[in-house]
């Protein structure tokens, strides 16, 4: 019979007696998918095709040819990721405090294996391999994220340059006084860039900074950010011009824990919240709605009146990199670092646009917070 539900992890057991190799998937196979080899050569020749699934690598040391210790080494150097347990009788154990203390194994069972036992370290490896996976979504929510500003960054830089160019070009030349308008409108607008770049890294820095490297506050137990607190820091920071702070309202129809990153979160926001100002450039009423809700799903909604998108550039927006700003240095990057931010902790970005009407951009968070299963792993121990 067929299982329609796939178990979440899986184990790699190697061992050249076949009765082993049948005792232990039997062991555990209703917990773990289980695969088998006979030969650490066959091992790796397994991990080539598996080794993306595979949590745990349990390997005998005695066997023909290569043994234990040298495929431990092997696939320490190239599956790091894999937890490593290491099976041996009694006696081998003085020949194997060094693979202990360099720690190529992560623990060691001794022979003849106990269903129990053998379960009980299964679930420490399990739990170590979640924290490992937790701490390398961090990091690669993390290169979005510096990816993601040096985009924020490119745009506005580009712009200050061409207008410094264009004011020095005009300095330079005879002009009459209807210039000075242009010219002064130019210096305006660098200002305006060069202000929303510093406040950028600014609160980048502070947020990192604060942190000292380590997992934000909500995620280590301590004070925790909700979704309203960083929409109201981004209204307190954000570089507006003219007016464009009287077309923002905020309706908080319940508000949610932000767990995942909220550094990374709230530079989505300004990001998401950038386009739509702009966009609301030339609306003759400029409305922009920040949501706040919590159920079904906890989300984080911006509504606009504004011009809409065309169904052709929506199809594509979070995919490819398009954008109806190029004449002004846009090159249709953000909305794609913006969906990988989100999608890295478990979120999603939703846009519905219809043409003549506006835009809603959805920034979906998952029931389950970021944080769980940091602290389940963290909680289980060696």
């Amino acid at each position: 019979m067929s299982d329609t539900t796939q178990p979440p992890f899986s184990v790699l057991f190697v061992d050249d007696e076949e009765m082993s190799r049948n005792h232990f998937s039997r062991a555990i196979r209703a917990d773990y998918c289980v695969h088998v080899a006979q030969s650490a050569d066959e091992a790796i020749e397994l991990l080539g095709t598996h080794g993306a699934e595979i949590a745990v690598l349990v390997t005998d040391y005695r066997m023909p040819g290569r043994d234990g210790d040298d495929l431990l080494r092997q696939v320490a150097q190239e599956y790091p990721q894999i937890i490593r347990i290491l099976v041996t009788a009694y006696a081998d154990k003085d020949m194997l405090l060094q693979t202990v203390n360099t720690g190529d194994v992560f623990r060691i069972l001794e022979k003849p294996l106990r269903t129990e036992k053998v379960r009980e370290v299964l679930q420490l490896a399990i739990a170590r391999y979640a924290e490992r996976e937790t701490r390398q979504q961090r990091l690669l929510a993390m290169d979005e994220t510096l990816a993601f500003l040096a985009h924020e960054l490119n745009t506005p830089l580009a712009a200050i340059s061409l207008f410094a160019r264009s004011v020095e070009n005009d300095v330079a030349e005879q002009y009459d006084p209807d210039r000075q308008k242009e010219i002064g409108d130019a210096a305006r607008s660098m200002l305006d860039n060069a202000q929303y770049c510093l406040t950028l890294i600014s609160s980048f820095w502070a947020t990192v900074h604060k942190s000292g490297g380590q997992p934000s506050a909500s995620e280590t137990g301590g004070r925790e950010i909700k979704a309203t607190r960083l929409i109201a820091s981004l209204l307190d920071t954000y570089p507006f011009v003219g007016t464009q702070r009287d077309w923002i309202r905020v309706d908080v129809q319940g508000d949610f824990v932000v767990r995942a990153m909220p550094n990374c979160v709230a530079l989505v926001l300004s990001s998401l919240m950038s386009n739509a100002l702009r966009a609301l450039g030339d609306t003759a009423a400029p409305s922009l709605w920040l949501e706040v809700v919590e159920n079904p799903e906890p989300e984080i909604r911006l509504r606009d009146n504004g011009p809409g998108i065309a169904p052709e550039v929506k199809a594509r927006l979070l995919q490819d990199p398009v954008t109806t700003y190029a004449g002004a240095g846009g090159h249709g990057m953000g909305m794609i670092f913006c969906n990988r931010i989100m999608q890295s902790f478990g979120g999603r970005l939703g846009v519905e646009s219809t043409v003549g009407e506006g835009t809603t951009v959805t920034m979906g968070f998952p029931n389950l917070g970021f944080a769980s299963l940091t602290s389940r792993a963290e909680g289980a121990g060696d």
